[in-house]
């Protein structure tokens, strides 16, 4: 498949945001039941605001991937069968929880219910509702390529789990930074946990490497046209130039250039960052965390982007030869 970069910056950005508001909500709820010192509201209230920001940013770049945005609102129609109906659904859903969260912390608000005052405990139900919605979000967004039964190198849970880990890994990289400014006692819990994640995501993600290098195609020329024949030659591809076909299910890179983008997001998605943030997390240097981030995000986009490539549609048997 042809990779857009609307819907890379689309994945990751939300995928981002959605990690920040889980770590958030995960020290929220360890602060809770006394395991980790109980941060100031304004700290919960900002690192939520952040997570929306990224969220925010990926529905605007999902805009560009869009023939006619004006008719956008028209992609939640399907939502009894399109999984990317349901995307369009829950990630609204999900920007207006993380927000209002973000307000009750700022503000402090303690709702009243038949005389009976929640205190902090509705950012805990909130925050609980919230993150049903956001892994609830995450199936809908790993299923839309994971529903696809043709395309074999998506046709697999470790598509949803990848989709889950990368985006739990990077979220948890940036509540570290987050903490390194505004709570340092909490550096080393953000830390652990984003290495944790990112080693767990590390084997999730060559495992589907792994799988995908053993798929062989069912497909032939012959059921590419629908000619049982078995000597076939295709000469060309029965047009002068390429098509809407040509260009948006083919990459149409080397086999060189598709080795080096996975050995580069490798790279910068695992190891880099963990290094990163162990020595960043021992010697307390905040450049380091931060840069582990900016790392990791980049290594994020050469992983999206191989996602896509990677994706080997049927109908490019037909188009192979220009």
């Amino acid at each position: 498949m042809h990779p857009a970069f609307s819907v890379i910056f689309l994945t990751t950005l939300i995928g981002a945001g959605q990690g920040l508001f889980l770590a958030l909500f995960t020290s929220e709820s360890y602060a809770a039941v006394g395991l980790l010192p109980k941060q100031s509201h304004t700290f919960y209230a900002v690192g939520a605001f952040l997570a929306l920001l990224l969220l925010i940013a990926g529905l605007i770049a999902s805009v560009f991937h869009l023939g006619r945005p004006e008719r956008a609102w028209r992609a939640a129609s399907q939502w009894r069968t399109s999984w990317l109906s349901r995307e369009v659904i829950a990630l609204p859903l999900v920007m207006g929880l993380v927000a209002l969260y973000a307000l009750i912390h700022l503000f402090e608000w303690n709702p009243m219910f038949l005389g009976y005052s929640f205190g902090d405990k509705v950012t805990l139900i909130l925050g609980g509702v919230t993150s049903a919605a956001i892994f609830a979000l995450f199936l809908c967004t790993g299923m839309i390529y994971a529903a696809i039964r043709f395309l074999k190198e998506w046709f697999s849970p470790l598509t949803i789990i990848n989709f889950i880990l990368l985006g739990g890994a990077s979220g948890f990289v940036l509540a570290t930074v987050y903490s390194s400014y505004y709570a340092p006692n909490l550096i080393n819990f953000f830390g652990l946990w984003a290495i944790a994640i990112t080693l767990i995501a590390w084997f999730s993600r060559s495992a589907s490497l792994a799988r995908n290098a053993r798929i062989k195609s069912t497909s032939t020329i012959q059921t590419a046209i629908g000619v049982r024949h078995t000597q076939i030659q295709q000469k060309s591809m029965g047009m002068m130039g390429g098509s809407f076909n040509t260009r948006e299910y083919f990459h149409g890179k080397t086999l060189f250039f598709l080795k080096s983008v996975k050995w580069i997001f490798i790279v910068l998605t695992f190891p880099v960052p963990i290094l990163l943030l162990w020595t960043g997390m021992q010697i307390d240097q905040q450049p380091l965390l931060l840069t582990a981030f900016v790392l990791q995000y980049t290594g994020l986009l050469f992983e999206r982007w191989l996602f896509f490539a990677q994706a080997n549609h049927p109908q490019n048997i037909y188009y192979q030869t220009v």
